[in-house]
């Protein structure tokens, strides 16, 4: 009975990149599938995302894994407040965890496709992937300001030359646009802008884009261990995000902010005690992000203190102050405890849950929304950070076989 359940909900998967287990708070995505409704003429590289997860063997073990053990079998030691209290909060989401994570493995016919997302075997090497230019680095020299970007239409013949830094660069067009900046090429979806730039210049966004967005994603670079550790990006103290200016970017009449976490208890107490009350945001819901490998196992133990599978995804409404109307847009309630499981793409890098969150957006239509942090572009979206072409590089990406265009 459940297998024929299944097979009737694949073609719906197959074709957005979304499947919704009947009678429960859980669904399964394929990023690629989801990227790809972004694009006309490319299309996302399965085998460039999903870099990491399809050997049965691998797990998130860290180089330090062996000297931790080592701690954890000589002397256990007493938990301390922060510590007992990030352990009641997981053990308040263990049991759906664990209820989701049963929806997945008795889905059979799910499970057999997840094992081929990755498609062929030709996997582009993290060298190939990693040999593209430091935004970051770059955007601090003297000669940032003059460093621009080429953007060529679908058509030939149309290029635009724009400063590639603290500049509003945009496709106003309803195809992908391909770019070029220093030798490398990026592609760039339908209808999508990014605004490169550090912390420091984040309130130009206010006067350079018409702000009033109703969906606001962000994903800070939170301080972490592991994260500097692993060398793969730089992180800030959190006193540094309470000046992200989510008041003047969110729509006067009120929008639905999403803020990706970690499992610290400190960052928690943080995000609840000062930083939701200075961007205006009341704490609504939480979404859990399980992640999994392609035969459909947890990375890690789901009990592993320091390494757990899964993060959170924080929901809040900025009520706004009802400039526009004496009648404030009608605010839903959020669902909680969703729960959205994936196979994890390259290390830090966040699955696409824009289209899940829409659903929540208040009562304005076409949402216009904005991503803070980000390091990938979305189709109708705003991209803001350091590095938003970070995931653009053309070396993600496949040309579309049905095009004809070149």
């Amino acid at each position: 009975m459940e297998n024929s359940k299944t097979s009737d909900k694949l073609p719906a998967f197959l074709e957005s990149g979304i499947y919704r287990f009947e009678n429960s708070n859980v669904v399964f995505i394929d990023p690629v599938r989801m990227l790809n409704r972004s694009y006309t003429r490319f299309r996302s590289s399965p085998s460039a995302y999903y870099s990491r997860f399809f050997d049965s063997k691998e797990t998130i073990a860290t180089s330090d894994s062996k000297k931790r053990k080592r701690k954890e079998k000589k002397k256990p030691h007493d938990l301390n407040e922060r510590e007992q209290a990030a352990t009641l909060r997981h053990q308040q989401v263990r049991p759906m965890l664990l209820k989701a994570h049963v929806f997945l493995m008795e889905a059979t016919d799910l499970l057999a496709i997840m094992k081929d997302l990755r498609g062929d075997s030709n996997i582009c090497s993290s060298t190939e992937l990693s040999e593209q230019h430091s935004f970051i680095e770059l955007g601090k020299v003297w000669q940032a300001p003059f460093y621009e970007i080429i953007l060529k239409g679908a058509w030939k013949g149309l290029e635009r030359v724009v400063p590639v830094f603290n500049n509003l660069v945009v496709n106003e067009t309803s195809d992908d646009m391909e770019a070029e900046f220093l030798n490398n090429k990026y592609i760039l979806p339908r209808e999508s802008c990014f605004y490169m730039s550090d912390l420091g210049q984040v309130h130009n966004l206010i006067h350079e884009c018409n702000v009033g967005f109703n969906l606001i994603v962000i994903d800070p670079p939170w301080e972490n261990g592991s994260a500097r550790q692993k060398l793969r990006y730089r992180t800030l103290p959190n006193r540094y995000f309470l000046s992200l200016p989510i008041k003047q970017l969110a729509h006067p009449d009120g929008a639905l902010v999403a803020l990706w976490m970690t499992n610290r208890e400190k960052l928690h107490n943080f995000v609840q005690k000062e930083l939701f009350p200075s961007w205006g945001v009341s704490h609504e819901a939480t979404y859990y992000w399980l992640k999994v490998k392609a035969d459909g196992s947890l990375i890690s133990d789901l009990d592993l203190f320091h390494h757990r599978p899964y993060e959170c995804l924080l929901l809040g409404y900025f009520h706004g102050q009802g400039t526009n109307s004496k009648q404030p847009p009608r605010l839903r309630p959020i669902k909680h405890d969703q729960i959205i499981i994936s196979i994890p793409g390259e290390y830090s890098r966040k699955p696409p849950i824009g289209e899940l969150l829409l659903e929540d957006v208040p009562d304005f239509k076409p949402a216009r929304c904005i991503e803070l942090f980000a390091r990938e572009m979305t189709a109708g979206w705003t991209s803001w950070g350091n590095e938003p072409l970070h995931f653009q590089q053309s070396t993600f990406f496949v040309r579309d076989e049905i095009d004809d265009t070149s």
